[in-house]
């Protein structure tokens, strides 16, 4: 098993560059041919979020697509599957940033009551607290 990096994740997501969205290709399709599964952890995931946001300028509907299309994918493995699924689900149902999501989802399957935070946004989700100073 491999594991991605989020460069070759995105590369290959978004084929901007063609020479290494080439090799992120290549290498993907050689584990898959070799039975090999994939493993995309949660960083990775949370890098990709931004770079498809902040770089690539996709909206919430297209990111939110791009992680189901993934999650779909029967060579692709995912750390934490459950957790990932949890934050995409608040995350495209509120208005929250998805880092927050993805840390409570987190929080909440590691067994956290809440997670705490000044972030008043972020205190809108479902098992998040607002501590105030």
């Amino acid at each position: 098993m491999h594991g991605l990096d989020t460069n070759v994740l995105v590369r290959f997501l978004l084929r901007d560059d063609p020479l290494q969205a080439s090799a992120a290709k290549s290498a993907i399709d050689r584990a898959i041919a070799a039975g090999e599964p994939l493993l995309i952890g949660l960083l990775t995931i949370l890098e990709t979020e931004w770079v498809l946001r902040a770089r690539a300028g996709l909206d919430k509907l297209a990111i939110v697509g791009v992680f189901k299309q993934l999650l779909e994918a029967r060579d692709l493995l995912f750390e934490n599957e459950g957790v990932l699924e949890h934050a995409l689900y608040v995350f495209e149902n509120s208005n929250a940033d998805f880092a927050d999501c993805l840390m409570m989802a987190r929080y909440q399957d590691l067994g956290c009551a809440a997670m705490l935070t000044f972030d008043a946004r972020a205190a809108k989700i479902p098992g998040c607290e607002l501590l105030t100073a």
